[in-house]
């Protein structure tokens, strides 16, 4: 039970908004990638700096715990930590999730989040 539960964590709040943006289009490299405001980039790098946090708390803990309902219950409370992560930038889960796949297939979205990203410790 070590990073891979905070990533399964992860993909579980992502997986079903990724899920309903299977039905919609990629876009295609001829889209301008300013199509999500700056507003939302901000949030969204404000969001996985959030997240790292979570994560990174979150692992030391749940590696320090013998017992599996305890480790449950961390991964619980990782969860809301990580879905609040993203709704305190203003941005709803489904936002979030639909601007990183539009970031994982377009280099220049991705890019101006990582810009936009505290620099790490």
């Amino acid at each position: 039970m070590k990073l891979h539960i905070l990533a399964a964590v992860v993909l579980a709040t992502a997986v079903p908004a990724a899920n309903a943006q299977v039905q919609t289009p990629a876009p295609s490299p001829s889209q301008p990638s300013q199509a999500i405001p700056d507003q939302k980039l901000d949030a969204t790098a404000a969001a996985l700096d959030k997240i790292a946090d979570v994560k990174q708390n979150y692992t030391k803990q749940i590696e320090a715990t013998p017992g599996d309902a305890d480790k449950r219950r961390l991964v619980d409370e990782a969860n809301k930590e990580l879905v609040k992560a993203v709704t305190d930038q203003g941005l709803s889960v489904e936002e979030y999730t639909s601007i990183m796949v539009v970031a994982q297939n377009d280099p220049t979205v991705r890019q101006k989040i990582l810009e936009r990203m505290k620099p790490s410790k």
